[in-house]
């Protein structure tokens, strides 16, 4: 579970009971006679007001239990070659000659390399089973570099899981089950949630497996700053360690958010807790399944709630009148963009995006999330005080509406292995990737040759074929696509490429 710490103000409880005592004091002297010669006060015509009824949660429990399911992560022992501070003393007894020979890499001040065992790792977190066939949503943070998952479901059936795709930026994950007739969810609109209307949390907390924790929803539309791309629904329902990925659902045991962190001091549930609305969910699944990666569509601004904005500027002692206290202040325009091409500037704020409002960056970060490059928004700003309306086509992060796919090692046009250790001993490295076969492809676009060694590509070491696939995948669909690749010839020589991904 994420955590970002917070003060939390106490009292609540204390506020709910002088509210249930006040009103058992006043349905008592309702049904009270009057004293003598006493005037009566005009009293609230009880069959004109709504009747309250307790809140029964068991049908909403009942019917989601099921799909909620227990996610347990294993990250398997491995070697790896970190740097260490030489120890002279040490290096004399292991190689007394090394200082003379040359042999030895540390010396004084030095550094060298030690082959070290990583500990197993095993975690566990939570997940909703939203199709019958096995498909189950949950957080990235929760199966993020697993070598193993296991899923055990409410009625303790065991599946191992694999991993569809992951969105580190809005930290959510598809992985799937084999299996059939499962109690997947039903998935309501988070767009049409309320503050104040009462939510369970479900999940896999501190080790307590099937547990729900009850409470309302606090405020939607938040940003923490935790993930790149946020839109939370806040709630006061418990939500702990374990809790990562469960469901958060209505009264009517319909999914309306993924949950995903909690505000603590103390690492533990001290007030509120923050999901992943399905709406955004519903979006980041679709893309998975359908294209591999999340399709994310950009206005192309930087900027931030009109509120915050103008309160930095009173603090520096600047006086600003945007003829609004609510919106999104723009504070720069990105080159080439969707905002760009429709004028917005610096000093706009966008106050609707196709007829809804939007008071804060949380609004505007929830339906841009909806979106895909090449859809049209409405966008109606501030420019001057003057009310405009532009529509815009949204753009991709390298700046066209064409879909993008995480690319895979088969764009390289090449085959690669590890090195031997006796191309590690000869030309005196401790990894690296050697091509073995060249085919037709951006490999051979670039001019790299059979034989020659990858040790670094965009300066992260390279050592095995999955660091290059995985370097590969994320670079495809960055701003910039291109992978610069250092490495050396079986001659020892070294030499940089440049490699386009683009088209």
């Amino acid at each position: 579970m994420k955590k970002i710490l917070n003060y939390v103000v106490p009292g609540t409880s204390f506020v709910a009971i002088v509210f249930a005592i006040a009103a058992f004091s006043n349905t008592h002297a309702a049904n009270q006679p009057l004293p003598a010669n006493s005037e009566r006060l005009p009293m609230l015509d009880v069959q004109s007001a709504p009747a309250v009824q307790p809140v029964d949660l068991t049908y909403a429990a009942d019917k989601a239990l099921p799909s909620v399911v227990h996610i347990k992560y294993v990250q398997n022992s491995k070697i790896q070659t970190v740097e260490v501070q030489s120890d002279p003393f040490e290096d004399f007894f292991n190689d007394p000659f090394g200082g003379f020979f040359g042999r030895g890499q540390g010396g004084q001040g030095g550094t060298r390399k030690r082959q070290v065992q990583t500990p197993k790792r095993e975690a566990t977190g939570s997940g909703v089973i939203i199709s019958s066939d096995g498909y189950i949503v949950t957080n990235n943070h929760v199966v993020d570099g697993a070598d193993e998952l296991t899923v055990t479901l409410a009625d303790n059936k065991e599946y191992s899981a694999r991993i569809i795709g992951t969105d580190n930026t809005t930290d959510l994950a598809l992985i799937k089950i084999d299996g059939r007739n499962l109690p997947a969810i039903e998935i309501a609109n988070s767009d049409n949630v309320k503050v104040g209307e009462w939510v369970l949390a479900i999940g896999n907390p501190l080790g307590l497996n099937n547990t729900v924790t009850a409470g309302i929803i606090s405020a939607k539309a938040r940003t923490l700053g935790a993930n790149s791309v946020e839109s939370f629904i806040q709630t006061d329902a418990a939500i702990n360690a374990g809790n990562s990925g469960g469901a958060l659902v209505n009264t009517n045991g319909q999914l309306v958010g993924i949950n995903a962190m909690l505000y603590s001091q103390t690492g533990s549930y001290s007030g509120y807790g923050f999901a992943i609305p399905t709406a955004m969910m519903n979006k980041v699944v679709s893309d998975l399944k359908q294209y591999g990666t999340v399709q994310r569509a950009m206005i192309g601004i930087m900027g931030g709630d009109v509120k915050n904005y103008i309160d930095s500027e009173k603090e520096k002692g600047n006086e600003v009148d945007l003829g609004t206290m609510e919106g999104i202040y723009i504070d720069q325009v990105t080159e080439e963009s969707a905002a760009e091409e429709a004028g917005l500037e610096k000093g706009d704020v966008i106050i609707e995006v196709d007829g809804q409002r939007v008071t804060k960056f949380g609004d505007l970060s929830g339906l841009i999330a909806q979106k895909r490059p090449g859809d049209k928004v409405t966008l109606t700003y501030l420019h001057n005080k003057k009310k405009q309306t532009k529509t815009v086509t949204l753009r991709n992060e390298q700046g066209n509406t064409k879909v993008v796919k995480n690319a895979d090692l088969d764009v390289l046009g090449a085959d690669f292995r590890e090195v031997t250790q006796q191309m590690k001993e000869q030309l005196d490295i401790q990894y690296g990737l050697e091509i073995i076969k060249v085919n037709n492809g951006k490999i051979k676009d670039a001019g790299l040759p059979k034989g020659f060694i990858i040790r670094q590509v965009n300066d992260k070491p390279v050592k095995t074929v999955d660091e290059l696939e995985q370097i590969v995948k994320e670079v495809s669909t960055s701003k910039d696509p291109v992978l610069i690749i250092k490495g050396v010839y079986p001659t020892g020589r070294k030499k940089t490429f440049v490699v386009e991904l683009g088209e």
